[in-house]
């Protein structure tokens, strides 16, 4: 008789672009806190990468938006799997949901820790003039998610253009 052995499931670690506004929180608040709540997210799409892809490990970049220039600051990682976003609950907050309650949550965040700080911004010009990036979710028109998966491929290749500039 042919005996089934349960495999063990095997992670493998996603690369992900998520966006802040440094006036909000930078690159240099996450290395002050080294750890943080990603709180605030409001979009569903980037709520269900945080909740259902986003692993402790995952490796990010640290993008600061509606900066001039925008471009990425710094590295960081995931250290949680989701919880529940308490500044869907807390009233003075302008992330705060009436509809998200502590029983039955609506919105969620991941906890990332700090793994460093680019010397300088790898600037979105500087990406978008890389041919072989072109692929990146960044880059496509129209594109406002504060949370994006990036490949392993793209992902190293934004590294290395980092050293680069770092």
């Amino acid at each position: 008789m042919l005996m089934l052995v349960p495999m063990p499931i095997q992670t493998q670690t996603k690369f992900w672009l998520m966006k802040s506004e440094p006036s909000v929180y930078s690159i240099d608040c996450l290395r002050k806190d080294q750890k943080t709540l990603w709180t605030g997210v409001r979009n569903y799409q980037a709520r269900n990468f945080m909740t259902t892809d986003m692993r402790p490990g995952d490796q990010v970049f640290f993008y600061h938006s509606s900066a001039e220039p925008p471009g990425i600051a710094g590295l960081a990682k995931v250290a949680s799997l989701a919880v529940p976003d308490p500044s869907a609950f807390d009233k003075k907050s302008e992330a705060f949901d009436p509809k998200s309650t502590k029983e039955k949550p609506i919105w969620f965040c991941v906890e990332i820790q700090f793994v460093k700080r680019f010397s300088r911004l790898l600037e979105l010009s500087k990406i978008k003039a890389h041919k072989s990036l072109q692929e990146l979710l960044l880059l496509r028109p129209g594109q406002r998610l504060s949370i994006q998966p990036v490949s392993a491929k793209d992902f190293q290749t934004l590294l290395e253009l980092s050293a680069q500039v770092d």
